[in-house]
């Protein structure tokens, strides 16, 4: 063994099929020695075992195979049950060639389910039980309940009722515009849909109204099967349901057949929908196979350590805060000069009353170095000789988790500062949670003092109602605090409350919000968030008022809700009263915000909050939306101040759906062979051609650990679409500096379909899939109001530390491409403006010519307001694509809200949004007199960015929300000011229009600059190649 290796985890990284020779150490003390195959699965190298050991002394005193379970070091170093006896050999990933053979002890179901769940979460449960914290236990206890009754009473659901948890119904969310040929139908036209029966070549072409529901259409199956096969037997449509082909996404309910998205995309791209009936025997075994225990599971994790700490004079200064709210002055300690153990020994008093502190009071923590600056000639300051240099955080909440004020001694494992611009050294908005690298961190020694004798609790509302009755009655009246104030105060609070755009407030705004807190509660319910945040949480008295008053508190949109989750709104009756309000939202709509809501879970204080409790419940009502939190969680796990609290609850899901466990695993699976396909590629493209880096790769692919991996699962992109088998021949890795794998998969329900994703590892996907989550919902909103603008939202999902999957948009291409194919070099192509025009006329024959520049029209349109109002930056033409229908959009969104490219500090981007002369010739349709086509171009963006400036405060708050999300360009409520400009927040609608004209001329005018900038990087491009 070569210096400095250890164990044999080089071995697993090697491909093929070999042998490795094996120890194995049975319980009668014989041992053996044999080759296996890497790619054997633990139950087949038991029996291998059994067969050699049958000849072996002792055999006899074996009990059953069945009986014994193999243990092993893994290469985490730690003991590991090989339960799953599915799983293969170089999937375990043994840190030594040895496997002991123990007898087994316990339930073996509840020990298979536990390593299922650790190796899907990608954290050990035996970590959760190590912390030997109450909070923690009792968590899972009352969650592993909650979440195996629900899973109970799904099993009870009839048919109908379990498929609506299962395949929820993909709508479309407005009916007028789901008619067959777009817009521009007039009158009613038929639909052809073709239908098959289940376990039958034989289909029907049936003809249909588009409105009719899909009862109606089985109807017709039924009859047109009756009328074929002579069938004497009379069949009821209520007994099945319809399947769309090759996925598993179902056509049912009291919708019209043309609001299901998939007929929809149908009819606009002109082909005909192919649906199989099903039976719903067929639905019922299904939900049988519900109890199944998953199987073959995969293990990824992933170590983070802070970095090292500098070392000065040293200072702690400390605060309390509720929420953003600092509730009595900052406290400094003392400086200590650095040693191993420096100590203060120093009592710290906070100027509040222990009766005033709010129930969610947090004691904020920063430890800092004192820095001597070096003195200025000739100065005659005294003042700033000192610097503060920041170097690590903490936070702790003043009362634990059942209410009591904490006492006696606690010791906090801090988190590394970052330093930043805002000259902050405590972090109110960070986690509670200690640092788990506690051999890394620094640890900070608390003593909470003993007020009283017994412990002090925080009053339960009752009690508060009660005492707040009995000396404020005044609070009830809310008749009389209506006509109590004169009709000038009225005015300035209607002033205060329409103001979207507000951030702080003058003392005389915060009394009169206060004093007129009935009339808000009355007239202006919405802006709760702001009487909110002028109340005083420092006076119990206030509180008291406050959490009264929210009792009858009307429920609030979600628009308005979303916000109350802000860290800004610690309080638990507040967050209690949002979650409240977010339960009438209905399950599309929840999926639309779920990013934002498994964001803010960051901000709650303890384990067990309404939130958390939503969440799984909803989660547990829809697969679809237990899907994509289980992969918004997992995506986070590598994340220590988040991963105790999203393993916990990943547990919990996976508990309460133990047959999703399965389906889940396999993606995992997956997506841990695509990581190591790329690893290979990015270390062996420069040593060799393009072309043979290709050919290797997929060669790789061909070998069977990665075939049986990477194929047959469900998208986690989409977990309607089957990916069946994979396609190598056609696979690919793109020339991105992370060379991104482009994977393809047949379609063998559909001939010649083949679907495709893109996997990256080295980029963040977060912001692209927050960009893309935000063309979807205003997408949404736009159709709602009959604007459908032809956008393309295609999926994108981060799974992992800079991993994530794409979703390929099929028969398309890139702007840079056309031009260039339709140039003699980089520097003119740029400027051909009849590039895009002439592709799009050799795609599209004469009939479908006007078509495809009516689908360019509308998503220019789309796409053109969309980047300006996010303020999507580094546009150029290899990263907008044109589908060959017309169909244009926008890819790769690593900068938004205004941060634009520069070279040399000068900014490469100088217009509002791209609006070049090339894009006004293909919507002119090649003449330059065609000025009506344009103007209702320009009409179409003005409709749809008033749309936009109407829904202002649900972008907001939705940007808010992702503030814990920690990525760069979005840390601070600064960063929103953009989106609060671009959607002209607090503007009447003519303002922001205006305002919006003026920057699409800009763009018109200054297009130039654009072709330019494309000039330019396409340049750069052919040289870097």
């Amino acid at each position: 063994m070569p210096p400095g290796e250890y164990g044999m985890l080089g071995e697993w990284e090697k491909e093929g099929d070999h042998d490795i020779m094996m120890d194995f150490l049975l319980p009668t003390g014989i041992f053996l020695k044999f080759p296996v195959s890497r790619n054997d699965t633990i139950g087949a190298i038991k029996k291998m075992v059994w067969r050699n050991a049958s000849s072996e002394p002792l055999y006899g005193a074996l009990s059953d195979a069945d009986a014994y379970v193999f243990t092993c070091i893994n290469s985490t170093a730690e003991r590991e049950e090989l339960e799953d006896e599915t799983r293969r050999l170089c999937d375990v990933r043994l840190f030594m060639s040895v496997l002991r053979l123990v007898a087994r002890e316990g339930d073996r179901v509840e020990k298979l389910t536990n390593t299922q769940i650790s190796l899907l979460i990608g954290k050990g449960l035996h970590e959760f039980d190590s912390q030997k914290n109450h909070e923690v236990n009792e968590f899972r206890v009352k969650m592993r309940s909650f979440c195996e009754e629900k899973a109970q009473d799904r099993q009870r659901l009839p048919w109908y009722q379990w498929m609506e948890y299962s395949f929820s119904c993909d709508l479309e969310p407005c009916v007028s515009l789901a008619e067959p040929g777009g817009i521009k139908t007039k009158g009613t036209k038929k639909i052809f849909v073709n239908v098959k029966f289940e376990a039958s070549d034989e289909s029907f072409m049936l003809q249909q109204e588009p409105q009719d529901l899909p009862v109606i259409l089985m109807r017709s199956a039924l009859k047109k099967k009756a009328t074929v096969f002579r069938s004497v037997r009379q069949e009821k449509p209520e007994d099945y349901t319809l399947q769309v082909n090759g996925r598993w996404e179902f056509i049912y309910g009291k919708y019209p057949l043309c609001q299901f998205k998939y007929i929809f995309s149908c009819l606009r791209g002109g082909q005909t929908p192919h649906l199989t009936m099903v039976h719903h025997s067929t639905v019922v075994k299904y939900q049988e196979e519900q109890g199944c225990l998953g199987s073959q599971l995969s293990k990824s994790r992933s170590l983070s350590k802070p970095p090292p700490l500098p070392v000065k004079k040293l200072v702690v200064q400390a605060g309390l805060f509720h929420g953003s709210e600092l509730l009595c002055k900052v406290v400094t300690s003392g400086e200590v000069n650095v040693c191993s153990e420096p100590l203060w020994d120093q009592k710290l008093v906070f100027d509040i009353s222990v009766s005033d502190l709010p129930r969610m009071s947090r004691l904020c923590f920063a430890l800092y170095a004192v820095i001597e600056k070096a003195k200025k000639p000739r100065s005659t300051k005294k003042k700033n000789k000192k610097a503060d240099c920041p170097l690590a955080w903490v936070n702790t909440m003043v009362f634990d988790y059942k209410d009591q004020l904490k006492t006696g001694e606690f010791l906090l494992s801090t988190w590394p500062s970052v330093p930043d611009d805002k000259g902050d050294l405590l972090n109110p908005m960070g986690t509670v949670e200690k640092n788990p690298n506690v051999d890394s961190a620094a640890g900070l020694l608390i003593h909470f003092p003993n007020i009283r004798p017994h412990p002090l609790y925080y009053p339960h509302f009752d009690k508060v109602h009660l005492i707040l009755h009995t000396h404020l009655q005044y609070v009830h009246s809310t008749p009389s605090l209506l006509t109590l104030y004169c009709a000038a105060q009225h005015m300035k609070l209607k002033e205060i409350v329409d103001n979207k755009n507000y951030t702080e407030f003058f003392e005389d705004e915060k009394e009169l919000l206060w004093k007129l807190r009935g009339v808000v509660r009355e007239r202006y319910p919405e802006s709760l968030s702001k009487l909110l945040l002028i109340t005083k949480w420092n006076k119990h008295e206030d509180v008291a008022q406050m959490v009264t008053f929210l009792q009858k508190w009307p429920d609030l949109p979600a628009l308005h809700a979303l916000e109350l989750l802000d860290y800004s709104f610690p309080d638990p009756m507040v967050r209690s009263f949002t979650i409240r309000c977010l339960r009438k939202l209905r399950d599309e709509e929840l999926l639309q915000y779920l990013l934002q809501l498994v964001q803010v879970l960051k901000y709650e204080s303890y384990l067990d909050c309404d939130l958390a409790t939503f969440l799984l419940e909803r989660a547990l009502s829809n697969k679809r939306i237990g899907h994509f939190l289980f992969w918004h969680l997992r995506s986070e796990m590598h994340v220590s101040s988040v991963s105790l609290r999203f393993g916990l609850i990943l547990e919990a899901y996976c508990r309460g759906n133990i047959y999703h466990i399965k389906s889940l695993w396999k993606q995992n699976e997956a997506l841990n062979k695509m990581k190591a396909l790329n690893d290979f590629v990015k270390s062996g493209w420069q040593k060799t051609s393009r072309q043979q880096m290709t050919d290797d790769m997929k060669l790789c692919i061909k070998q069977e650990a990665y075939k049986d991996a990477l194929s047959y699962l469900l998208s986690p992109l989409n977990p309607s679409i089957k990916l069946s088998e994979i396609c190598a021949d056609r696979c690919k890795f793109m020339d991105s500096k992370m060379k991104p794998l482009w994977l393809m998969y047949k379609n063998k329900w559909v001939q010649g379909d083949a679907v495709g994703i893109i996997f990256k590892n080295g980029d963040d996907l977060r912001q692209d899939m927050l960009t893309l989550q935000m063309i979807q919902l205003m997408e949404i909103l736009w159709k709602k109001e009959g604007l459908d603008l032809r956008m393309i939202p295609y999926g994108c999902l981060s799974t992992g530390n800079k991993t994530g999957l794409i979703e390929v948009v099929k028969n398309s291409d890139t702007i840079a491409n056309i031009q260039r194919n339709n140039s003699n070099s980089a520097a003119t192509a740029a400027f051909n403006k009849d590039a895009l025009l002439n592709w799009l006329k050799s795609k599209n024959p004469e009939d479908k010519l006007d078509q495809a520049i009516e689908e360019f029209t509308l998503s220019c349109a789309g796409y053109c307001v969309a980047t300006y109002v996010l303020g999507i930056g580094d546009r150029h033409n290899d990263n907008i694509m044109i589908k060959e229908t017309g169909q244009l959009f926008h890819i790769d969104f690593g900068h938004f809200l205004g941060n634009f490219k520069s070279k040399f500090g000068i900014n490469r981007e100088r217009v509002p949004f791209i609006l070049t002369y090339d894009f006004v010739h293909v919507i002119q349709q090649g003449r330059t007199n065609n000025s009506e086509k344009f103007e209702r171009f320009r009409e179409c963006c003005e409709q749809a960015y008033k749309i936009l400036c109407r829904n202002g405060t649900l972008f907001v708050n939705l940007f808010a929300m992702m503030k814990a999300a920690g990525l760069p360009e979005l840390s601070s409520f600064k960063d929103i000011q953009y989106l609060k400009d671009s959607l002209a927040l607090g503007k009447s609608e003519e303002e922001a229009l205006k305002n919006f004209k003026v920057k699409f001329n800009e763009a018109l005018r200054e297009s130039w600059k654009t072709k330019v900038n494309w000039m330019m990087h396409s340049l750069a491009k052919d040289s870097r190649l």
